[in-house]
């Protein structure tokens, strides 16, 4: 199992430098990727290829990219050119993302997300693989009258979806390389969710599917008080269907029921149950939540779990 932390933050504002230098910490406490988010600000493809080219060693991947107010062919040429940037060391997250910011940012009809999906998947494909594609579905064309490969882009990026209900992990099983999921549980992932996305693979005669847990934890004295500013910073996920699922089969009541919160032998137990329920990687979130002490208390135990 590797182990890696998000770098990206909705509550601190970094440079692009501060980014990289944050990277560089990451990879010498032994960590092995470094994952961005993408809402309104940075563009995630971008900011992992400078971080990936600046930090030899580390893993770099976004996590994830939206396909909603986005088309095969523009992710294509971001994420071929991010890989050729980092050496063959990106990895790309899609997601389905939300109504709410599908309808208010872009005002496009959050509707058919499943269908879109795998439209995406199906054109997005052969685009990563071979540079060229010719698909013509109901909800979107991806063709290429120009060749769309990009020179150094090998090994072909390998593409992760943040799926957790039970048609995204059927979409992600027969077309993606793995998943993405946020916020489920040990419990969510050995009885649900690992189960139907590797049935899905073995149907579509695919390998075995990564499954990249994200998980919120940091490593600290003051369990409680950071049990409440997890709270604060995660209860906007119970409003939304896929993740208050994920959360009730994963046993907690609260979105921060699932923040992994407490000192290093209980935050290794954890890394350990996820490990047991199916997850191929850890990627923890939300490690600045009680500040700076904590956060580097957090990546030195995570560095010291991924050296063995």
């Amino acid at each position: 199992m590797t182990l890696g932390v998000t770098l990206g933050s909705t509550t601190v504002q970094r440079t692009i430098d501060d980014t990289v230098r944050l990277a560089r910490e990451a990879r010498d406490a032994g960590l092995r990727s470094g994952w961005f988010g993408q809402t309104f600000g940075y563009d995630s493809p971008s900011l992992a290829a400078i971080v990936g080219r600046e930090v030899p060693g580390l893993q770099v991947g976004t996590s994830a990219i939206p396909v909603f107010g986005r088309h095969p062919l523009l992710i294509s040429s971001q994420a071929q050119t991010a890989q050729a940037a980092t050496g063959g060391r990106y990895h790309l997250g899609l997601a389905l993302g939300t109504r709410h910011l599908t309808e208010t940012g872009f005002g496009i009809p959050y509707e058919r997300p499943i269908g879109l999906l795998r439209e995406f998947l199906t054109a997005l494909r052969p685009l990563l693989e071979t540079g060229s594609a010719d698909f013509h579905g109901e909800l979107l064309t991806a063709t290429t009258p120009y060749p769309a490969s990009v020179p150094g882009a090998r090994p072909p990026v390998p593409v992760l979806v943040a799926a957790m209900g039970p048609q995204a992990l059927r979409v992600s099983g027969e077309l993606a390389d793995g998943i993405l999921p946020f916020l489920a549980g040990p419990r969510a992932l050995a009885e649900h969710i690992v189960p139907a996305v590797t049935a899905a693979a073995t149907a579509a005669g695919r390998p075995a599917p990564r499954i990249v847990a994200l998980v919120p934890g940091v490593v600290t004295a003051d369990a409680e008080a950071v049990r409440e500013k997890a709270h604060e910073a995660l209860a906007l996920y119970e409003g939304i269907p896929s993740y208050r699922r994920a959360i009730e089969l994963s046993g907690a009541s609260r979105a921060a029921g699932l923040a992994v919160i407490g000192d290093e032998e209980t935050v290794a137990e954890e890394v350990r149950r996820y490990r047991e329920a199916g997850a191929t990687e850890v990627v923890f979130t939300a490690t600045e939540l009680n500040g700076e002490e904590d956060r580097r208390r957090t990546w030195k135990l995570l560095g010291e779990l991924a050296r063995g």
